[in-house]
């Protein structure tokens, strides 16, 4: 699997990233989204290029000239509920996309919370046969609720190729995926980070993104 490190070469995004790791700042809600929007664009822009273009013609008041187009069916599939805050930012990058929604989350161990199943309850899906599909998940931790979305989908066919976008990936869920998704998937991260705590999180990471974004949940 590629997978493409966009903070690794210096650009607007590292001050995004910052300020969505910034403890302080976090507590700005609505920063907190419009960050992980802003970051959702340049993410979806990177990957815009991996797509197959096709020349087509355009005729102006003054000429005639040719512009390449991505000739991709695309399906836009988020990991609900964090996946929230990315998706209609790449809506608006790819808006003749397709949907598709997928709940996945932590059902931790009441004696023990570093322990945890990952639950999916929802799913809405197109028609993935032959189509771009394009996974949007936040957090790539531990890797597991991302391969299971990718597998609860696969029953809706068989996509040509597959997208993954994160913002903030630990390097060991970056392996898992890679072993359990086809060769040709490829993952565009804005930050890869070297480990896991004992409660799955990544590590420095920036915390919980669904409650920083949307408020803390009574589930554990």
């Amino acid at each position: 699997m590629d997978v493409h490190v966009i903070s690794k070469h210096d650009s607007i995004l590292n001050t995004y990233l910052y300020e969505l790791r910034n403890q302080e700042l976090q507590k700005n809600r609505m920063r907190f989204r419009k960050n992980i929007e802003r970051m959702t664009q340049i993410l979806c822009y990177e990957m815009s290029k991996s797509l197959v273009y096709k020349s087509k013609a355009v005729k102006t008041e003054l000429g005639n000239t040719f512009i390449d187009l991505p000739v991709q069916d695309l399906v836009i599939c988020s990991v609900l509920r964090a996946g929230l805050s990315m998706h209609h930012m790449a809506l608006d990058y790819f808006d003749q996309a397709d949907n598709a929604f997928i709940s996945a989350y932590r059902k931790h161990d009441p004696g023990d919370h570093s322990k945890f199943e990952i639950i999916i309850e929802y799913l809405a899906c197109p028609d993935l046969n032959n189509k771009t599909l394009l996974l949007i998940d936040p957090m790539l931790a531990s890797g597991k609720s991302l391969t299971m979305a990718y597998q609860a989908l696969q029953h809706y066919g068989e996509p040509k190729q597959i997208r993954i976008i994160s913002l903030i990936a630990a390097q060991a869920g970056v392996d898992y995926v890679d072993a359990n998704f086809p060769e040709h998937a490829e993952l565009w991260l804005a930050a890869l980070d070297p480990e896991l705590n004992d409660y799955g999180y990544i590590v420095p990471g920036l915390g919980d993104a669904g409650d920083l974004a949307f408020g803390e949940k009574l589930q554990h």
